[in-house]
């Protein structure tokens, strides 16, 4: 449940206890402390963009908590189908306490589920999703240090000032280094490792404030959703060629990888075509 967290390149030395507290005999995670809170700080987000655009608050709300028990399933349905773990249990299957969600996951049956949701409710599902995915990156910023407090989510080796080595890290590298070594990876379980969570959180973080900024400017419906996913895509697929504890591969690419390379292309794409519609149609109107 302890780690002690070194980051020896800051000179930095940290206790990290993966329970926050007990009530009885039952501990309470710091997992799921910022799990809540990456969900509640986007959805506050998307909220408050939600006003800008006159959506109906209560509306609003409702969609995004379908959303949001569909994008958890999605998670976890992700995170099992592409695991190379094996599952003994369905109680295994469903134990969240132990962690192991795939974002990709999330987001998709999240997107789809929403679409439904905004259906349902009569609200403009593209200008819901540009509330939305604006606030998954603010939220997301909290949410990998989910992933710190647990010590998972880390990278391969690395001499720069940020890397990092716990217990836990030591570990786990032990335990998979010969699979590792058979995929051409070499590691060294005793020294420091990337803090990938780190890296992503600092980009959503940056994405973020990039979207953030320009939503006002922004020129079609859809316009955040597309470029929050080439964002947050671009950056998940470097990131996710660092890490030790990547899902299935394919063609020497992970799965987020590949689904990362799908999402940026698709979103530069349609961000493309709408911003040549909207040039072609102001130039008829000026001539027309």
């Amino acid at each position: 449940m302890i780690n002690h967290v070194q980051f020896p390149g800051l000179g930095i030395e940290l206790t990290v206890n993966r329970v926050a507290f007990t009530i009885g005999d039952f501990d309470i995670y710091w997992y799921g402390i910022l799990f809540t809170t990456a969900i509640l700080t986007g959805a506050l987000v998307a909220i408050h963009l939600g006003k800008k655009l006159g959506i109906n608050e209560d509306n609003f709300i409702d969609v995004m908590i379908v959303g949001t028990i569909f994008g958890i399933v999605g998670a976890r349905a992700y995170y099992v189908m592409f695991s190379p773990f094996k599952y003994e249990t369905i109680w295994d299957v469903l134990n969240l306490r132990q962690g192991g969600i795939g974002i990709y996951g999330g987001l998709i049956a999240g997107l789809l589920s929403g679409w439904f949701g905004c259906k349902w409710k009569k609200i403009k599902f593209l200008d819901a999703a540009d509330c939305v995915f604006t606030g998954f990156l603010f939220g997301q910023t909290f949410g990998r240090w989910a992933n710190f407090m647990n010590q998972e989510a880390f990278g391969t080796n690395t001499d720069n000032i940020f890397g990092m080595i716990s217990e836990s890290t030591a570990r786990y590298l032990t335990k998979v280094a010969p699979s590792l070594a058979r995929q051409g990876i070499m590691v060294d379980p005793n020294m420091p490792v990337h803090p990938t969570f780190l890296y992503e959180s600092v980009w959503c973080a940056i994405g973020f404030i990039i979207l953030y900024t320009h939503f006002k400017n922004r020129k079609f419906s859809g316009e955040m959703l597309c470029m929050s996913a080439a964002w947050y895509g671009f950056g998940r697929f470097f990131i996710e060629g660092l890490r030790t504890d990547s899902l299935a591969t394919s063609g020497g690419l992970r799965t987020s990888q590949i689904i990362a390379v799908v999402t940026v292309t698709v979103a530069i794409a349609a961000i493309i075509y709408n911003y040549i519609r909207i040039i072609k149609s102001q130039g008829e109107r000026i001539h027309g």
